[in-house]
């Protein structure tokens, strides 16, 4: 079981990130339409729902990002364009996809009450005091061309998915002769010493001469192979880009300020504690009264004196708010729901309502501050005003433009110039684009763009050199791009990559050499031990301290025989050294040590076995899905 879950561990990562990750978080947010699109070649097909090319690559543009938030410049696109990263992302995908349409099949819906609470979890959209910040929120789904409702509905759509993997892995249950076990295991020492033979103990050997390095050249030339690419200029046509060459009248600005001065009235906000007593607003009409009546007895008791505080943190059925006396904070009239926020706007400060009812139940609210409601200054707003008569204008300019830039790109197909003139934009260039989205480019850079990249690298447009038509990407902008310098795919010479070339082959036959040593040397150790070489520090090693070791160094000493000490165990570390273990005593688990760990690997092991059942489930599913793959239609590998 053990070794399954580490065989899908990366797998069961990456699926678990698409469920989790895609609209709860704003970033990204303006593709999620476009990664459902069926655009580009099919690459998998579960029942009627497909996988694209298109999606692929934004899924490993997504993976790549959160590897680049990661290590930062360090981070090596090429760290996802292996064999194995590739499949992981299609597998996880095809995961992905099979939930969704079990989901379906099941008739899973989650309701948009829970989609809100969803919502108000999320921090980026949360004011100062912890209250739910909802003009940001609508701004933010505005700018990106969304409505609540539609945005509601992603989240419903995405929690959906997280059912049917929640409710599988509750399923898991560990036994006590299982923990007792597992944890002995895991608390057994073996003491060992350590022999390495090092890569770099070996390069002197490992120079080739010509006729070895026209051999590894000719062996490897998919190593030597550079990509078609391209030295690209490209044109933007986007609000942003028009809201910066726009300049104000201050008179305008003051003007704008006068007539709006209401729009720009400080919120008034209300602070509150309350106690909810939970009931559906499609529970049966049994539930609701006993939920009711429940309610009816906690306002009693605050009626007649009791702390409210300490009796909301025994009663109330709300977790965000129960745990801090019932505590909201201040919040604007529109973060709460319609019949909360009337009785909240309808009381004086240090006021307790009576019952109230909503969609999630019973409320019992004491109001316990005000704030807020004056009118800012002109000062204050001026920043605020003057971004939004540009966006505005911006907007207005952008959709009188839009036509003219098409026109024009596609008129004068051979230059930006008379374009750019004309709406005051900047001719950008990119160099080493590729038919495949790049991910050493900016997030948001428009040659992220499948469709532009298509445009971009076709026949036409190779042979010709001349402006693409203006194609819409993220966020509604409009770009043209067109190839100034090309350059086909080809195999480099040996000649200019012969540097490159023998460092590759210096660096394999080092690693060649150094576990052909250690192979050797571990031979003879087994035939007659010797303690020659080895390293004078002891490591007293257990599954669950490994001393740092990597976990097949770990295995190969704990899977060595050991009827007879000395025992011995040789591992090649990913080539970065072979090292062989001395194994010189064992150490049972001591059971009272085993005992006080017990609940770690409780939990520990409790994760592991609901992750396995949750494999299985996942797998038993899929075997009953028709699932259809063509790899062929996978984007190129790039140059490795």
């Amino acid at each position: 079981m053990f070794d399954s879950i580490r065989k899908h561990q990366r797998i069961l990562q990456g699926l678990l990130l698409l469920l989790i990750f895609p609209a709860f978080a704003f970033f990204g947010i303006q593709g999620y339409d476009r990664f459902l699109s069926d655009d580009g070649g099919v690459i998998a097909s579960i029942g009627d729902v497909k996988i694209t090319r298109q999606e692929f690559e934004q899924a490993q543009q997504r993976q790549f990002e959160q590897i680049r938030r990661a290590l930062g410049d360090q981070a090596d696109p090429k760290l996802l364009d292996t064999d194995a990263s590739r499949k992981e992302i299609l597998d996880g995908l095809i995961a992905q996809k099979t939930l969704a349409h079990e989901a379906t099949r099941n008739k899973i819906s989650v309701t948009v009450a829970q989609a809100q609470d969803q919502i108000r979890g999320i921090e980026g959209l949360k004011n100062p005091d912890g209250s739910f910040n909802m003009e940001a929120y609508r701004n933010q789904l505005a700018a990106l061309g969304k409505t609540p409702e539609s945005f509601e509905n992603e989240v419903r759509r995405d929690l959906a998915l997280q059912v049917l993997p929640s409710a599988i892995m509750q399923t898991a249950i560990v036994s006590r002769t299982s923990l007792t076990r597992i944890a002995a295991l895991l608390e057994e020492q073996r003491e060992v010493r350590v022999l390495k033979f090092k890569p770099e103990d070996f390069i002197s050997k490992a120079q080739p001469n010509e006729e070895q390095l026209k051999k590894y050249y000719n062996d490897n030339l998919k190593r030597f192979e550079q990509p078609e690419q391209a030295k690209v200029e490209y044109l933007v046509l986007s609000r942003e880009a028009l809201a910066a060459g726009i300049t104000l009248n201050p008179d305008d600005v003051k003007t704008y300020y006068e007539q709006n001065k209401a729009k720009y009235g400080a919120k008034e906000e209300r602070k509150a504690s309350h106690i909810l007593v939970l009931a559906d607003k499609d529970a049966k009409p049994e539930v609701k009264a006993a939920a009711k009546a429940k309610a009816e007895d906690i306002l009693k008791r605050v009626k007649a004196g009791g702390d409210f505080a300490a009796i909301a943190k025994a009663e109330s059925q709300d977790p965000g708010s129960a745990a801090n006396g019932g505590d909201l904070g201040f919040f604007s009239r529109d973060a709460m729901v319609k019949p909360f926020a009337d009785a909240a706007w309808g009381m004086k400060e240090g006021e307790l309502s009576g019952l109230v009812e909503t969609e999630y139940g019973f409320h019992i609210i004491k109001l316990t501050g005000l704030k807020g409601g004056g009118v800012r200054s002109f000062e204050q707003v001026k920043p605020e005003i003057e971004a939004e008569i540009k966006t505005q204008q911006a907007a207005k300019k952008f959709s009188e433009s839009a036509e003219g830039f098409s026109n024009g790109v596609y008129e004068q197909a051979d230059t930006y110039a008379p374009v750019a003139d004309k709406y005051k934009l900047k001719v950008q260039t990119a160099e080493a684009v590729t038919r495949s989205p790049n991910p050493k480019l900016a997030p948001n850079s428009p040659l992220l763009n499948p469709k532009l990249l298509a445009a971009l690298f076709s026949a036409d447009s190779v042979a010709k050199k001349r402006n693409t038509e203006a194609i819409e990407v993220a966020g509604g902008a409009l770009v043209s791009a067109r190839i100034v310098e090309y350059q086909p795919a080809r195999t480099r010479p040996l000649a200019e990559v012969e540097v490159e070339a023998r460092s590759q082959y210096a660096v394999a036959e080092s690693r060649r050499l150094a576990v052909a040593a250690g192979q050797e040397k571990l031979k003879a150790l087994q035939a007659a031990p010797s303690d020659a070489g080895f390293a004078p520090e002891k490591l007293a090693v257990s599954r669950s301290n490994p001393q740092g070791l990597p976990l097949n160094a770990v295995e190969a000493i704990f899977s060595a025989a050991s009827a007879r000490l000395p025992a011995y165990a040789g591992v090649d570390l990913n080539g970065l050294s072979y090292q062989i273990f001395e194994i010189s005593k064992l150490n049972p688990a001591k059971p009272e040590e085993v005992k006080a760990r017990e609940p770690l690997y409780q939990a520990q092991l409790s994760q592991t076995v609901a992750q396995q059942t949750f494999l299985d489930y996942l797998e038993a599913v899929k075997a009953r899905t028709p699932i259809k793959t063509d790899l062929s239609k996978l984007p190129p590998r790039k140059d490795n």
